[in-house]
C-alpha cells in the first residue's frame, strides 16, 4: 500500500529530549528536598504527558496527593521552560527522513503528549517552518494518546483517511495510539523504549535508522 501522509510522536522520535526532561525534573525534586532520579530511569517517566511525569517521579506518597502533583507540576513547567533546548537535538537522520518524504509531497504532523507550548517552543526551534501541517501537544480537553482522536483531527485537517496514515513512534502508547487510529504503526528504535515493547504493542514496521524507511513502506 501506498501511504499519504506521516504523523510523528516527538520526545524519543524526531528528538533526543531525554537529558532536558530529567534534568528538569530532578530540579524540581531538588526543590523539594527530594532523591533525584538516573537519567535511564526517565525512560519510564516519560510518553504519559507531564503530569505523569511528575507523579512517576514523585514519592508514592506525595504522587498521591493531587494538590502536591498540581503545585509540583507548575514547578517542573516553569524548570523546563529554561531547558527547552538545553540538550535537546534531532536524531541523526530526522531530517533528511523529513525532507525526503516533504519532496515526495506527504504532508507531516506531530502529535505528542507534551504540552502544548513547549512541543512549540522546540518545533519552532529545531524544524524549519512550516515543515508541519500540525503539532498538537497536550491541551486542555482533548485526550493523550493512547486515545486517537488527536491523530484523526490531524489526519482530517491533512486530508486523508485514517488507513493511509503512516504514524511514527517509540514507545508502546505510540503504537497503542496507531493502533486505535487504524494507522500503521511504525515503532523507531532509537528512541527510549526497547524494540521488544513496540512489538509487544503492534508494530507493523520496526526503523532501526530514519532513512531505513523508504526500503520498507511505499510512499
Amino acid at each position: 500500500m501506498q501511504y499519504k501522509a506521516a504523523i510523528f510522536d516527538l520526545d524519543g522520535t524526531l528528538i533526543d529530549s531525554l537529558a532536558d526532561l530529567a534534568d528538569s525534573a530532578n530540579e524540581m525534586l531538588a526543590g523539594f528536598g527530594f532523591s533525584q532520579h538516573d537519567l535511564d530511569k526517565y525512560r519510564y517517566f516519560v510518553g504519559n504527558g507531564s503530569r505523569k511525569l511528575i507523579e512517576r517521579c514523585l514519592p508514592a506518597e506525595k504522587a498521591a496527593d493531587s494538590a502536591f502533583v498540581d503545585e509540583a507540576l507548575a514547578k517542573y513547567k516553569l524548570c523546563y521552560d529554561k531547558n527547552l533546548t538545553h540538550k535537546t537535538v534531532c536524531y541523526e537522520g530526522i531530517m533528511d527522513m523529513l525532507t525526503a518524504l516533504q519532496a515526495k509531497h506527504i504532508p507531516l504532523g506531530i502529535c505528542t503528549n507534551k504540552h502544548q507550548s513547549a512541543a512549540d517552543i522546540i518545533v519552532d526551534k529545531l524544524f524549519p517552518k512550516d515543515m508541519f501541517v500540525s503539532v498538537i501537544g497536550d491541551c486542555k480537553d482533548m485526550p493523550r494518546k493512547p486515545d486517537p482522536k488527536k491523530v484523526l483531527l490531524i489526519a482530517a485537517k491533512m486530508g486523508v483517511k485514517p488507513a493511509e496514515v503512516a504514524y511514527f513512534g517509540d514507545t508502546s502508547v505510540d503504537m497503542d495510539t496507531a493502533n486505535n487510529a487504524g494507522m500503521l504503526p511504525i515503532g523507531v528504535t532509537w528512541g527510549f523504549r526497547p524494540q521488544e515493547e513496540l512489538v509487544e504493542h503492534g508494530a507493523k514496521i520496526l526503523l532501526d535508522t530514519p532513512m531505513e524507511l523508504f526500503s520498507k513502506v511505499e510512499f
